[in-house]
């Protein structure tokens, strides 16, 4: 006779929510934060560079009009990508949720979603993204620039990938008995 699993507190099926919410939370605080003290405090909208840990780590403004790289940046998209990070970010709050997925995908959700809205704020305020974080190797330049959303955001997607799939919701079923 299968066993009958007793159901869970409300507390404890609010916990992996409350753990994306606060993810997210702190990571566009973070973000908006680091955003703020490089590009105004340091001043690097009017440097354009500082030299951190030459060559390896440097800092170097770059506004980001388009997707990933700078890709599109040459169309008129601000509005759009707004309305599909916050779109996007919906759906996976929603998703993450629905799917009752485990801490580690909310933990990835949070990510996800707090970079994408920190971003987002990026776009509101000044039409593009603030990317400032620069690696780069000896002989080897990076044109490249990035800011904590984005690593959030790789972090964040990396981690559905990999945890998505091991939910206790619909997505994973029990397994049947075994007769002998």
């Amino acid at each position: 006779m299968p066993r009958l699993r007793k159901p869970a507190p409300k507390a404890a099926a609010k916990a992996p929510a409350r753990l994306m919410a606060w993810t997210a939370f702190w990571v566009f605080l973070l973000d908006q934060a680091t955003k703020w003290v490089v590009v105004h405090w340091m001043d690097l909208i009017r440097l354009q560079a500082i030299e951190l840990l030459p060559p390896v780590v440097n800092l170097r403004m770059a506004w980001n009009r388009g997707v990933n790289f700078g890709l599109l940046a040459g169309l008129d998209m601000r509005w759009v990508l707004v309305g599909v990070a916050i779109a996007i970010s919906a759906l996976v709050a929603v998703w993450v949720h629905r799917e009752r997925l485990g801490a580690r995908a909310h933990l990835s959700a949070g990510l996800l979603i707090g970079g994408a809205l920190g971003n987002v704020v990026d776009r509101v305020l000044y039409g593009a993204v603030a990317d400032f974080l620069n690696l780069s190797w000896w002989g080897w330049d990076n044109p490249y620039s990035f800011n904590v959303a984005d690593i959030s955001i790789f972090l964040g997607a990396l981690g559905l990938v990999l945890f998505a799939g091991g939910g206790k919701g619909r997505a994973s079923r029990p397994k049947a008995a075994r007769t002998g």
